[in-house]
């Protein structure tokens, strides 16, 4: 089955970093967060990977292209210039990279991938957000109810403090507190073919009136992930991302059955990205 990446915004609010370099590139543990995506997918033998780029696309065309020669070892004969790469890590990707248009909407990008989609389900997902989703799971959840779209729902990452108060006075205050009853949309999707139907031009976000009229006609259905999940909106969520790298595998890839994974209606916020 294949995965399509949106990697065509601008990502203005990581302006320190994405006027030189498209966001999925942005680096995270020492390499574009985009690879981190895809290992995600990898590691549950998802591999035929589709980018949709926009922005700064020539970037991403021109990280992929020379893979090899950036990743491997090699050895040139200095007097006919040949060259033999000895790859250190070999992967079994197949990466398309397709310029989607610069100012294209997420909707129009998937439009304009029909052709490369063979009319048959698939996945998509965001190239700047990561989390341990559980991809076997989740394509069975989506194989399960039948219907034209999953959406992983997500608990949002905690950034505020939390204050309780009766009449003026502050009876508790925690420290960066999740409300667990708020689910976004965190990507990892699941498509029929028909979802691209409920797109109607290249200027209209997935996450607006294509996600909001499949709900209403009861074709959106979401799974549920109890796990890790984090986006890269801004330096600052850069940064903690990189920290977490320290470690020798980051949180979105430990991998376990998530057993509290259930269906419901559509989450009750979108969180919309390019």
């Amino acid at each position: 089955m294949k995965v399509v990446l949106f990697a065509g915004g601008l990502g203005s609010r990581l302006a320190e970093e994405t006027t030189r370099i498209p966001k999925p590139m942005v680096e995270i543990g020492g390499k574009p967060i985009i690879l981190h995506v895809m290992d995600i997918y990898s590691h549950w033998g998802h591999r035929d990977f589709v980018v949709a780029g926009g922005y700064k696309c020539m970037s991403i065309k021109s990280f992929f292209h020379n893979f090899h020669l950036s990743t491997a070892d090699f050895t040139v004969a200095l007097g006919s210039g040949s060259m033999v790469l000895h790859p250190n890590h070999p992967l079994d990707w197949n990466v398309s990279v397709v310029d989607t248009g610069l100012s294209t909407m997420t909707g129009g990008r998937l439009l304009r991938l029909r052709e490369w989609l063979d009319n048959e389900p698939f996945m998509v997902t965001y190239s700047d957000g990561v989390g341990n989703i559980d991809i076997e799971a989740l394509l069975a959840f989506h194989r399960s109810h039948g219907r034209l779209a999953t959406v992983t729902a997500v608990q949002p990452p905690a950034r505020f403090g939390n204050l309780e108060i009766e009449g003026d006075q502050v009876v508790e205050f925690t420290e960066k507190v999740q409300k667990k009853e708020t689910w976004i949309n965190g990507g990892f999707f699941v498509f029929e073919p028909g979802v691209l139907d409920y797109i109607p031009s290249l200027s209209e976000p997935l996450e607006m009136s294509p996600l909001t009229n499949l709900a209403r006609a009861g074709q959106l259905f979401a799974y549920k992930h109890h796990g890790f999940w984090h986006p890269m909106d801004t330096i600052r969520d850069r940064d903690y991302l990189n920290g977490l790298c320290e470690s020798e595998d980051p949180p979105w890839l430990h991998f376990e059955r998530d057993h509290l994974s259930a269906a419901t209606a559509a989450p009750s916020t979108h969180h919309v990205r390019m």
